[in-house]
């Protein structure tokens, strides 16, 4: 039964959070009509597709980050409480880390200084890995001084009562971190959650000061973890006992630096690949397949990576089941890898009638062919993370169309079945960016039109989306580089969304219900 594919659907009444101009008030990078949007907007599109510190195209890392302290404070001024909303569900659902913590301690100092409630909660929030509190206080006195503000040190301290565990001490307390555990301890003075806590803190200060280490009894861990390296210095082999290294919290780096050349490498593996949390694992097939580790562990690993409630516990973004795939150089991780990503985009809708879709593959979309990009986004650029949401969608539709375009367009052919990531392979770079003459040269009549793209169109024939597609035709577009303007406005028909996972993909079916999409949180 048909549920969207209605005559109703060409006038759907719902619409997009994310609000801009009607008419066109500017220009993009590209010299394409501009639409500027509200600050709340703005912020959101550039918060989802921002690993901070990261060089795009058209923005510096400098300019990106600045642009987003500066929308942050703005925001945090005019309303705490949906930005408190925002920050949180930014680093839960949306998944951003390093984003959520610029953006809530950014929050905080301009709530601080407008004398406004409520700072202490939001930076606690946005705290949810053991490392997270040194992460925050380096940012704060990087930028504002050794000066922390009580609710500031309040946030950090909740968090650390919450996340300090002994596993998390042995896996983020290196002599790498600038603020190590103790002296956030010292810093910010958390009460301990439970007794174990107490001797947990104890011996993280006298770590960290250099005093002979106290008593670990209390610490089963800790104390595992200091036998097994004395004993893992004389004979190492102990090293190749897969519940010692669990009992003792080793991680696999700590692990494979002990153990150096002195064991074999691929039984290393095959002892430490039952204690490895789901990113590891991912992260180091490449590693698993030049050490040799045999194929009874391999199905192992693979069994895990296509679990979806693994999937889904592990909060990977999609890209990074692509970026898996590209790394490994045999074939025994392609099936799971593949199953993996189906069910990272699980919120991707089976869209009824007929779809087009569009994808953006413009130089601008490829770091490094410009330019550099950092470590971070390396995994990925814009133009695959494109693909990956395109394919994605016009797998699922019920019928659909899928363009690459640049200057000029091209379809790119797949089946139902297809793999989404054999189907991204398709696609090909093309100079400049023709978004709406893309449309209008593509578009038969389609139910809705759905485009991912960074949004710098230039000026060509068609300069307004209303120009190539009838206003009563829904258009999507998917934001991928969080630019400033935007190439599309708001209003009837007429949306645009974001992000760097499936999450937002829900908002398509409700809009077409005709019910406006609200923020995510």
């Amino acid at each position: 039964m048909s549920k969207f594919n209605v005559t109703d659907t060409r006038a759907a009444g719902g619409n997009s959070p994310i609000t801009a101009e009607r008419t066109p008030s500017t220009v993009t990078h590209e010299g394409g009509p501009g639409y500027v949007r509200d600050a709340k907007s703005e912020l959101f599109l550039l918060a989802v597709s921002n690993f901070v510190s990261e060089k795009t195209f058209y923005e510096s890392a400098d300019q990106r980050d600045n642009r987003y302290a500066s929308l942050v404070r703005q925001v945090a001024v005019a309303d705490p409480d949906w930005t408190g909303r925002f920050l949180g569900w930014l680093r839960g659902d949306g998944n951003m880390r390093s984003a959520s913590l610029v953006g809530a301690l950014e929050a905080a100092s301009a709530m601080l200084a407008a004398k406004i409630p409520g700072a202490h909660p939001i930076v606690a929030s946005v705290l949810q890995r053991a490392d997270e509190p040194g992460e925050a206080l380096a940012y704060w006195t990087s930028r504002y001084g050794r000066a922390i503000p009580k609710p500031v040190k309040r946030g950090v301290a909740d968090a650390v009562t919450r996340l300090y565990s002994e596993y998390s001490l042995l896996k983020y307390d290196t002599a790498s971190k600038g603020y190590r555990f103790g002296d956030v301890l010292d810093l910010v003075h958390p009460e301990p959650g439970a007794p174990w806590q107490g001797d947990l803190f104890a011996w993280a200060l006298d770590r960290r000061h250099n005093r002979p280490w106290g008593n670990a009894q209390g610490l089963p861990m800790i104390s595992a973890n200091v036998l097994l390296r004395e004993a893992g210095a004389d004979r190492p082999e102990v090293l190749l006992d897969a519940e010692q290294l669990r009992a003792a919290g080793m991680t696999w780096e700590d692990a494979l630096s002990l153990a150096g050349s002195k064991v074999d490498k691929a039984r290393l593996w095959e002892a430490l690949i039952p204690s490895m949390g789901y990113m590891a694992l991912l992260r180091n097939l490449r590693n698993f397949d030049e050490a040799g580790v045999p194929d009874a562990a391999a199905e192992q690993v693979a069994a895990r990576l296509a679990d979806p409630e693994q999937v889904a516990k592990s909060r990977q973004f999609p890209f990074r089941f692509h970026a898996a795939h590209t790394a490994v150089g045999s074939l025994r991780w392609g099936q799971a890898l593949e199953k993996a990503l189906a069910a990272s985009l699980g919120n991707v809708p089976a869209l009824a009638g007929r779809t087009l879709v569009l994808v953006d593959q413009s130089p601008s979309m490829f770091p490094g062919y410009f330019y550099s990009t950092t470590a971070v986004r390396k995994d990925i650029s814009n133009a695959d993370l494109a693909k990956l949401f395109g394919s994605a969608i016009a797998l699922r539709a019920e019928s659909a169309d899928l363009v690459g375009y640049g200057r000029n367009s091209y379809p790119v052919p797949f089946r139902k079945g297809d793999a989404v990531l054999k189907v991204m392979s398709r696609f090909k770079m093309d100079d400049g960016t023709d978004t709406f003459g893309a449309v209008a040269r593509h578009f038969a009549g389609h139910d809705r039109v759905v485009i991912v793209t960074d949004e710098q169109n230039q000026a060509y024939g068609h300069r307004t989306i209303d120009d190539a597609l009838p206003k009563q035709v829904p258009a999507y577009l998917w934001n991928i580089g969080g630019n400033q303007i935007g190439s599309i406005g708001s209003g009837p028909n007429r949306n645009t969304f974001a992000g760097m996972t499936d999450a937002a993909f829900r908002m398509i079916p409700l809009i077409e219900a005709g019910r406006n999409a609200d923020w995510p949180f």
